[in-house]
């Protein structure tokens, strides 16, 4: 097994502890072969003008702390400003606009620079991340598309319950903008080794994400492909009444054990149709991106399987087009998920049954652990830091050789979360290195404590 691990680490660590302090800490106890970090500087805010830092994951994630402190605390308050002058001529033209260089960016923007640099001088592969359709891209809780580029559900709403920004990955200004800002980064740190591109397909946390998307943007791009984008929308709209209005636990059962939501689904051509188009849009969003900078090392992040057959994430073709996809074990969000998507059949469903017989079930479809049936109501939630997540090895495992199988010969690595306590995070993070083959990436270094750290080294 040959091991390749890297370290997510963003900005505002290298400002609090220092680039060199940060550097020699993860060389010496975590010896990774490359760091991916992102182009913002960070500071300390409130509630009326920051985003949470740790992100609050759609108000569910309230109970992440951070394990190394940012000025002092473990959960806090930010804001964020470019760590560089974007050069305007990549945007000429466009809907999305680069946030404009300020104080903030001549105080502390160089320090980005000086760390990727450092970096590279002491051996380490460096990589840019960002964030597929959240303009401006730098970070996730920052930012989001504009109403004319968003994603809409199939009566031409928003869904309200979304844990992610994302744009519409049909969107021609989203795709212009993400393809701008690659390139802008390839000039303004020219010497990173590639990007890590980050949600580059339809977020499936909630079940009426799921039902996403059916933008003017996609009908578009229905029409250009040969799509019946009406007969889509309708049986969306037919099938989202169908699992939402008249679902049985009988029928959940048999999801749950049989070829899982398939069999749903072979009554609405429509919604088939509309995951087929959905494999095309990123498919071809993942094209774009990589034609505009192919002198640089691409890797994408992805959803597990199962959830990437409604995310779109089609693993045969388009890991052809990139030089690896990074799977991401990020389980605190299973539960939450499990949780979530509970919860919305019980809402409409009368006679279901209740969140204890119903969340096993749908632990089960999105195959989250080997025993389901201890999946209860107690555990479908967002575990705190102190709490183990409540997933299991094979389970994981089997989400990175199925992606592994459908990708080659593209690398496939594992993404850990150092979240969680720390011998949990052990068992998770063993878990992924032999499921890998050693390829693993871990997200981020605000949850690895000097003990998750020295557990990685060993």
């Amino acid at each position: 097994m040959q091991r390749q691990v890297g370290l997510v680490v963003f900005p505002e660590f290298f400002q609090n502890e220092g680039v060199d302090q940060v550097l020699d800490n993860i060389q010496r106890r975590a010896k990774p072969f490359a760091i991916a970090t992102s182009p913002y500087v960070m500071r300390p805010s409130d509630a009326a003008n920051g985003g949470r830092e740790p992100p609050i994951d759609g108000g569910l994630g309230t109970v992440r702390l951070l394990d190394r402190p940012l000025w002092g605390k473990r959960e806090l308050f930010v804001q964020t400003s470019v760590s560089y002058a974007p050069n305007k001529a990549h945007y000429a033209g466009l809907r999305y606009q680069p946030p404009a260089p300020d104080a903030h960016t001549k105080a502390d923007g160089a320090i980005i620079a000086t760390a990727l640099g450092k970096a590279k001088a002491r051996g380490l592969k460096t990589y840019m991340q960002v964030q597929a359709a959240i303009p401006p891209g730098y970070r996730v809780q920052f930012g989001g598309p504009k109403p004319e580029d968003e994603p809409l559900s199939f009566d031409g709403s928003r869904v309200g319950d979304r844990l992610d920004k994302n744009g519409s990955l049909a969107s021609d200004e989203i795709l212009a903008y993400t393809i701008a800002l690659l390139k802008d980064l390839a000039e303004a740190y020219p010497d990173i080794d590639g990007f890590h591109i980050d949600w580059p397909e339809y977020p499936p946390y909630t079940l009426d994400s799921a039902f996403l998307d059916f933008s003017d943007s996609v009908a578009r791009a229905a029409d250009r492909l040969g799509y019946d984008f009406a007969a889509m929308k309708r049986d969306a709209a037919a099938f989202h009444t169908r699992i939402n209005t008249k679902l049985t636990l009988a029928e959940l059962q048999a999801a749950a054990s049989g070829d899982g939501m398939a069999a749903w689904l072979r009554d609405y051509p429509g919604v088939t149709a509309a995951l087929n188009l959905r494999r095309k849009l990123v498919l071809d969003f993942v094209t774009r991106l990589r034609q505009a900078v192919p002198g640089k090392e691409m890797l994408l992040r992805s959803f597990p399987p199962p959830w990437t057959a409604i995310s779109g994430f089609d693993f045969p073709a388009v890991a052809p087009k990139v030089d690896g996809i990074a799977v991401k074990l990020f389980t605190m969000h299973w539960p939450m998920m499990v949780g979530s998507w509970s919860k919305r059949l019980l809402r409409d469903n009368p006679g279901l049954g209740t969140l204890a017989q119903v969340a096993p079930l749908v632990a089960k479809l999105f195959d989250v652990c080997d025993a389901p049936e201890k999946f209860g109501a107690a555990i479908a939630e967002y575990p705190d830091s102190d709490s183990p997540h409540p997933v299991d090895a094979a389970a994981q495992t089997r989400k990175i050789v199925a992606a592994a199988k459908a990708s080659a010969p593209t690398p496939v690595s594992a993404m850990a979360h150092g979240f969680g306590p720390v011998a949990d995070f052990g068992a998770r993070f063993d878990a992924a290195m032999k499921a890998a083959n050693g390829k693993v990436w871990i997200n981020r270094y605000g949850y690895l404590a000097d003990a998750k750290l020295d557990l990685i080294g060993r």
